[in-house]
This record gives C-alpha cells, sequence and structure tokens, in this order.
C-alpha cells in the first residue's frame, strides 16, 4: 500500500472524519485539538479493545505474559539514556513548575495580572512526560540480569508533540506493549511472533492491515541517515490500515532494538552477554478510531463477530 493521494485531499479527509467523530459524539473538543476526549462509544470499544488484546497475546505469547505499570511521568534523565534528546528532540517534553521564594511569587503574580507570559517564570524540575510506555521498565531493570523467559505487558499514556488536526495523531495517547529481553535470537523471535499475533488480532476486528517495514522520525539531516539504517536493517516494522483513501496509517508495530537498550541500561542476559530487546506495541486510541472508520459510528450496527470479540453489549 503506497500514498497516491494530493496533500490537499488528505487534509481534506482527515477534517471531514475528525468533524464526522465530533459530531457523532465520539471526539469530545477541548481548548487543543490535539488533545479531544473520548465520548462514551470509543470508551466502550478502548476497555473492550484491551481486555481483547489481553486475552489473545496471554494465550499466544508461549512465554507467559507479565504485566507491570509505570507512571506516565519519568525521570527527564530517561530521556538522555534512551537517547531520545539526541533522535527526537522535536517531540519530546518535560515539566516545569514554580520552584522560586516568596520574592519571586510576587514577580509571578505581577506577570500574571499584567496577562504576560507567566511561564517563562517556572523552572525544570527534572521530570518529564513519558515518550514510550516501554522506556521506564528498562530504568526499573537496570544493572540486572533480565529474565529471559519473561514478557512484560505495559499500557500507558505517551506523550510525543506533534500537534496536528488529524484525529489519528494526538499530542497524548495510549500505547500497549509488549516487550521481551534476551539473546537476539530471542528478540528477533519475539518481533516475528508479535507481528503474527497483532495481524491476527486486527484481522479478527475487521481491520484489513499490511506489515511493512519503516523507521521512526529521526531529527535533522542526521536523522535522515539513521531512518535509512534503520529501514535497510529492517529493525521496525508497522501494522498499516487504510484509514484515509489513498494511504496508510500505521496502528502497531513489532520493533528490534539490537543492544541498545542493554548497553544503556546495563541489562544482561542469562548468558552473560549484554541484552538484546524488542517489543511490540498496539496505537490504542488509532485502533479504536480505525474501527469507527471501518464500521461507522453506530456500535450497534457493527458485525457481531466484533461486538462479541469486544463485549460490546446488544
Amino acid at each position: 500500500m503506497t500514498t497516491t493521494i494530493d496533500p490537499s485531499e488528505l487534509d481534506q479527509q482527515r477534517r471531514t472524519f475528525r468533524e464526522e467523530l465530533i459530531g457523532h459524539g465520539w471526539l469530545l473538543t477541548s481548548r487543543s485539538t490535539a488533545l479531544p476526549g473520548l465520548g462514551p462509544a470509543p470508551v466502550a470499544v478502548y476497555d473492550g479493545l484491551s481486555a481483547f488484546i489481553a486475552r489473545i497475546t496471554r494465550q499466544e505469547y508461549t512465554a507467559g505474559v507479565t504485566p507491570v505499570q509505570f507512571p506516565h511521568v519519568f525521570s527527564a534523565r530517561m530521556l538522555e539514556q534512551t537517547d531520545y534528546v539526541a533522535s527526537f528532540p522535536q517531540l519530546l517534553g518535560t515539566i516545569n513548575s514554580f520552584l522560586g521564594d516568596q520574592k519571586d511569587f510576587r514577580r509571578l503574580i505581577e506577570i500574571y495580572d499584567a496577562r504576560e507570559d507567566w511561564q517563562a517564570s517556572l523552572a525544570p524540575t527534572g521530570l518529564a512526560l513519558t515518550s514510550a510506555a516501554c522506556h521506564p521498565l528498562y530504568a526499573w531493570l537496570e544493572n540486572s540480569t533480565v529474565d529471559d523467559a519473561a514478557i512484560y505487558e505495559l499500557t500507558g499514556d505517551c506523550f510525543r508533540h506533534e500537534p496536528s488536526d488529524d484525529p489519528m495523531r494526538f499530542v497524548t495517547f495510549r500505547m500497549r506493549e509488549y516487550v521481551r529481553l534476551g539473546t537476539e535470537e530471542q528478540a528477533k523471535a519475539h518481533r516475528s511472533t508479535s507481528l503474527d499475533i497483532s495481524k491476527g488480532i486486527f484481522e479478527s476486528l475487521g481491520l484489513d492491515v499490511e506489515i511493512v517495514a519503516a523507521n521512526d522520525p529521526f531529527f535533522g539531516r542526521g536523522g535522515v541517515v539513521l531512518a535509512n539504517n534503520q529501514l535497510a536493517a529492517q529493525a521496525k516494522f508497522e501494522l498499516v490500515t487504510e484509514v484515509y483513501r489513498g494511504t496508510e496509517t500505521a496502528i502497531g508495530s513489532a520493533n528490534y532494538h539490537d543492544t541498545h537498550f542493554g548497553d544503556e541500561f546495563t541489562l544482561s542476559a542469562p548468558d552473560g552477554s549484554t541484552a538484546h530487546s524488542a517489543c511490540s506495541a498496539y496505537g490504542m486510541d488509532r485502533i479504536v478510531l480505525a474501527l469507527a472508520r471501518r464500521h461507522g459510528f453506530d456500535l450497534g450496527a457493527w458485525p457481531q463477530q466484533v461486538r462479541s470479540a469486544l463485549a460490546i453489549a446488544d
């Protein structure tokens, strides 16, 4: 599947889809177009989807699944260890707060009352918004020998600063991931198995998907080289579907990290070598909206097989 559509037509499709989602109560508008809420119907789909993915993956991953959970905020130092600062500075988000004394507070109020830029009076807290659900996992396991039989299941809110009117690209979104650490063979096998599991999940929900080699949005001229290297190594695959006519949208992925996180967080495999890692990711909000695009906004009219899988009441 390749992009064959004029950009202006694609923009119109995105605007129309957004208007339809708002008109049918699927998206709840807020001050930012990239930060909408979800209405009752998509919340029901999301809950059913979470349970369905959990049920299928726990059946299919023969090594077993270990659920863990982390906050959507972590130490800003993590942005260095994961190489996010060097690779994706355009996406990251750090947290500032008021750290001053009474004199600073009075100045803040003066600026606030004058309707000037009071945010300039805030200072870094050393915290950042989580960019990928799996990143805190590596910090928890830091300086350890990993359990190479464990597949970690994580769901978390993620932040990436790429505001857009496209309802398939929120600034904050929920990601479900399945991570395995171990030898190169184990990590690559996890990626391969995950692609098969994900494809089966999507197709059982009536979504037509393709698996394509992909790359991350590395920043700058050097990022072009990194992206080309990632494509050449086939380190990242995406599961894409046609949400907008003539183009493709990723709703899931499977990635092999080599020893990147093993090196940065000093993680060892049981044989003493540096741990390799791989993850499978589901873009939960995107999947929910892709299902609306495929089956419509009336849950009662969805195919019975899909309604049953997601436990949507009659």
